[in-house]
């Protein structure tokens, strides 16, 4: 198991200069190369910390870096005068860590457990959040805690700085797309922006008509049947890109939420599942329906995997086959097509305009996740499965899913507590750190599968 070499870790080793310091200076060094080998980037002192003027100066190194994780390795025994100042200075998730003690039968070399005992005691009445890790450098359990945590801190962090553009507002009786800007800034830090689509419709048609030639050259590199496309439309969705692109720039925007219908089709003349679609193979999470809720966990998703998130439909199930179809019109990241494949482009099933992309998702393993409201309160939907290889089953983007529990167990949890039509996917197994970051904001997690 790798990390992203994008996670960074604050690390502050301890120690009390009556137990045995080089024995604790040589563990140190150990378990930094161990990170350090692993991809991640350390911010703090390579040496142990031993005085109340060197832990000043460490907090201070801490305070003035972004920080994914915080890690107080406690190379020996010391009170929780550090634990607890930590906790309260910096914002990162904190890691306790102690390594194990050979039994000597002699002198307690280390009393490094001890030491991470009172720390936890401390924190849990201060009602501070922590996580521990009782293990040698080299235990493979150190990495499998350790990279999760770091992902969901990573992922954490840039919610609290997160800006969310919204385009219009979702379609009347689309319940599962409505949210709460005040709660969301409360209760995660994320500021969302709003904007009408005229805003946008206006920058499209203003667009130069080089830029959208250029732009939709590159698109035919990638993608067959283009020219084959009414023309103006399929340059209308370019330039809903390009508009959507400039937006996001100007603004500094994470990710976008866009009404997509009835209006690009009626008053732009052309469909903006294929401009989603880009935007989201280029870094920049959009759903569609102005799902706020959606983009959001796609924003997460994105952040654990360092790759695309999809939002999508469930669509159909087949409890005999256990499999189920996931699906939307056709604005799934080409990085998710099946290799096999070559994506098409193509026109909306009802209303007939371009640009859609067209391809079965890839196979492999996939994390599924959903901020959910169904409730009232906020709930994170955790689930995985293989997307296996298909043949398309709708027209636009789909994939077939084979989840970890039997298909009709999920459809009965999705039905009976009534969660939101959308679900965000990404490939890979980020399971660990979704329930690590469910942890450090305190959500309550339903697992789907």
């Amino acid at each position: 198991m790798t990390a992203h070499a994008v996670c960074r870790l604050g690390w502050v080793a301890i120690a009390r200069p009556t137990f045995d310091i080089p024995l604790a200076t040589e563990t140190a060094t150990h378990a930094r190369a161990v990170l350090t080998r692993a991809g991640f980037a350390l911010i703090g002192p390579d040496v142990l910390v031993m005085t109340a003027e060197e832990a000043a100066t460490a907090l201070q190194t801490l305070a003035e870096q972004p920080i994914d994780l915080l890690i107080l390795f406690q190379a020996t025994f010391a009170d929780s005068t550090m634990a607890i100042r930590l906790a309260e200075a910096i914002s990162a998730p904190l890691l306790l860590w102690a390594v194990p003690e050979e039994r000597t039968g002699g002198r307690l070399r280390l009393n490094a457990l001890c030491g991470i005992n009172l720390a936890a005691h401390a924190l849990r009445r201060a009602g501070r959040r922590y996580d521990y890790l009782y293990a040698t450098p080299d235990d493979p359990a150190v990495l499998e805690k350790i990279v999760p945590l770091a992902h969901a801190g990573r992922a954490v962090r840039a919610l609290r700085q997160a800006r969310i553009g919204r385009i219009g507002d979702h379609p009347a009786g689309f319940d599962s797309c409505r949210y709460d800007a005040g709660a969301l800034q409360q209760r995660f830090g994320v500021e969302v922006v709003q904007f009408g689509l005229e805003e946008v419709f206006a920058l499209a048609r203003n667009t130069a008509p080089e830029r959208i030639a250029n732009t939709a050259g590159r698109w035919c590199d990638r993608i067959d049947g283009l020219p084959a496309l009414d023309q103006q439309a399929l340059n209308g969705t370019v330039a809903a890109f390009l508009a959507l692109q400039h937006l996001e720039s100007r603004e500094q925007l994470d990710g976008l939420a866009v009404r997509c219908w009835p209006e690009f089709f009626t008053d732009l003349g052309c469909a903006a599942c294929g401009a989603m679609s880009m935007l989201t193979e280029e870094g920049i999470p959009c759903s569609c329906e102005a799902d706020l809720n959606g983009t959001l966990t796609q924003i997460i998703l994105s952040k654990l995997s360092g790759q695309p998130a999809f939002g999508t439909d469930m669509v159909s199930f087949d409890a005999r086959e256990n499999t189920a179809v996931l699906w939307h019109c056709g604005l799934a990241p080409l990085s998710m097509a099946d290799p096999d494949v070559r994506p098409v482009g193509t026109i909306h099933s009802n209303r007939k305009l371009p640009l859609l992309l067209e391809f079965p998702l890839k196979p492999g393993r996939v994390t599924l996740a959903r901020l959910s409201e169904a409730t009232g309160g906020y709930r994170l939907v955790v689930g995985g499965g293989e997307m296996i290889r298909a043949p398309l089953s709708f027209s636009g983007t789909s994939g077939v899913i084979r989840f970890d529990r039997p298909a009709a167990e999920v459809l009965d949890t999705i039905l009976s507590e009534g969660l939101e039509h959308h679900i965000a996917l990404t490939y890979g197994d980020h399971i660990p750190a979704l329930l690590a970051l469910a942890n450090m904001l305190d959500l309550p997690v339903l697992r789907l599968a």
